[in-house]
């Protein structure tokens, strides 16, 4: 047992940056191999799949957090923050550095970094929505927080 009194804490109104592992990406040479064995062999439920950009994203039952399945991308968990910008600041201003500038994805804006130690991280808001999809999990478009109606 831990004495909490004991344990430190943030520093007096420094609000956490990294809010919760979003998604894993995991490279796949393909999405149908991918879904094959994610979905079919192990149980994952398709979540949504967008065929433009490679990727696929897979519900883990008991987190809110994705697999997502990609055939461009390399194995990383993907951090949500509230804002990708203003994140890769807070990075560089804490001695990290940017090794990739933020940049547009579909449903928000994507930033990587490494921290003071040379680990490299991804950091994404969803500040654009989230994916919207049809009946067999394609993407047809992203709503918008707080709308029911999707945006191409």
């Amino acid at each position: 047992m831990t004495d909490q009194a004991n344990e430190p804490t943030s520093p007096p109104g420094l609000r956490p940056l990294l809010r919760k592992v979003d998604a894993v990406t995991v490279r796949v040479p393909d999405l149908e191999s991918g879904l094959a064995f994610y979905r079919d062999q192990l149980g994952h439920q398709l979540l949504w799949r967008n065929d433009e950009i490679g990727q696929a994203g897979l519900k883990v039952p008991d987190a809110d957090t994705e697999i997502v399945l990609a055939t461009g991308l390399d194995y990383a968990p993907s951090w949500l923050v509230e804002a990708a910008d203003g994140a890769a600041r807070a990075f560089v201003e804490a001695g990290g550095r940017v090794i990739t500038e933020p940049f547009d994805i579909p449903v928000g804006r994507c930033t990587v970094v490494a921290d003071a130690f040379g680990n490299k991280l991804v950091l994404l808001d969803l500040s654009k929505g989230l994916y919207a999809t049809d009946d067999n999990g394609s993407v047809s478009g992203v709503e918008k927080p707080g709308s029911e109606n999707p945006v191409e």
